[in-house]
């Protein structure tokens, strides 16, 4: 195949054709950064809810740090930073999307239809999230060394990102709709420990120290392209914006539920994983009373 493309573009003909194809994409591809640029500089909010999802994911780079210098770390203290992770989701879907969207709603001239529309909307968030996880190959990255067996690099890497998305969506709905609450900070916060947990499951898997934070680093870059969504979402939903709080509301405790919980409480874990999940949650607290 690669032979017959070389001979294709070997005669004077197809290059030009080439050139032209590339000199068309470069051209579209300046208009579309253009546009963007025009569309985010009308539209600051959705900006900042851009800006903080890349933040958010950068700071899973900066907990791979770690795994250049130090060893995995102990299921012992995975559990509590696990459990920690999830009590500041579960408390970031409640102050700053749940309670906006509760708010909106009761501001509302119709707040029986609209929150019985929110509470759909809720519940298509964890439901979207299930049919992704479904029909997504993936392996979780706290059970890679309990399998028993070596799956695929890009498996775990597909739960990661299966992970992340929800996160990057909620804090872009959250400060795109000037609801953040201290979200975008909290999931940057609990970022830097997963960070230390995704790289370290890359050097179980073969990885070196260094291509591990780089894939760790790479996972985290999902979360805004999450965020992408959720400014979108946030900006052109005027009336309807409860539905995409609670939507992303939704998304993120499918995640809590159905991943950290369990993750953080295994046989043996509990103690040590519901510690984490409230010490999570009461920093969460502070950062919605303080932002």
């Amino acid at each position: 195949m690669s032979q017959l493309v070389i001979r294709h573009y070997a005669t004077p003909a197809a290059r030009r054709q080439l050139w032209l194809g590339v000199v068309m994409a470069f051209v579209a591809l300046a208009f579309g950064i253009d546009q963007a640029m025009h569309w985010f500089g009308a539209h600051p909010m959705a900006a900042k809810g851009l800006q903080a999802s890349l933040l958010a994911g950068l700071a899973t780079g900066l907990g791979a740090i770690p795994v250049l210098f130090l060893r995995r770390p102990s299921e012992r203290l995975m559990a509590p930073m696990l459990g920690l992770a999830g009590g500041m989701m579960l408390a970031a879907s409640l102050f700053s999307l749940l309670v906006p969207a509760v708010q909106a709603v009761a501001a509302s001239g119709t707040p029986w239809l609209l929150g019985l529309t929110t509470a759909g909307a809720l519940l298509a968030g964890a439901g979207l999230m299930q049919w992704m996880d479904r029909r997504t190959s993936h392996v979780h990255v706290e059970g890679v060394e309990q399998s028993g067996t070596q799956p695929h690099v890009t498996l775990v890497v597909a739960a990661i990102a299966l992970h992340n998305v929800p996160e990057g969506l909620a804090v872009g709905v959250a400060a795109a709709a000037g609801a953040d609450h201290g979200m975008s900070l909290g999931i940057a916060i609990q970022n830097v420990p997963e960070g230390w947990i995704v790289a370290s499951a890359m050097i179980a898997l073969g990885a070196s120290p260094l291509r591990a934070a780089l894939i760790a680093l790479a996972t985290g870059l999902v979360e805004p392209v999450g965020g992408l969504f959720g400014v979108i979402a946030s900006s052109v939903a005027g009336a309807t914006l409860p539905l995409a709080l609670a939507a992303a509301a939704g998304a993120m405790l499918w995640v809590v539920s159905h991943e950290l919980v369990p993750a953080s409480h295994r046989p043996g874990r509990e103690t040590a994983g519901t510690a984490g999940l409230l010490a999570g949650f009461a920093v969460m607290t502070t950062l919605a009373v303080a932002l």
